[in-house]
C-alpha cells in the first residue's frame, strides 16, 4: 500500500508542479500569475502565505529557466 501512496503523491507533486510551470510561461503580469498558482494549489489542499508562495514562485521560475534553456 506504501507504494501505492507514494505513486499518487509523486503524481500529484508533479501535476502541481507541472500546471505551475506552465503558468510561470503564460504571459502574464506576476501579480496575477501568483494569484492562478495560490488557487491550484488551494485546489490540493495546498495553503501558502505570501512569504511561502513568492518563494516558491521564485524556486519555479529558475526551474522553467533552466527547463527553456
Amino acid at each position: 500500500m506504501k507504494n501505492g501512496l507514494g505513486l499518487a503523491a509523486a503524481f500529484l507533486g508533479g501535476a502541481v508542479v507541472g500546471a505551475t510551470v506552465g503558468l510561470l510561461f503564460a504571459p502574464e503580469k506576476g501579480v496575477d500569475q501568483r494569484r492562478k498558482i495560490a488557487e491550484k494549489l488551494r485546489k490540493y489542499g495546498v495553503k501558502l502565505g505570501r512569504k511561502e508562495l513568492n518563494e516558491l514562485v521564485d524556486e519555479l521560475e529558475d526551474v522553467a529557466d533552466e527547463l527553456a534553456e
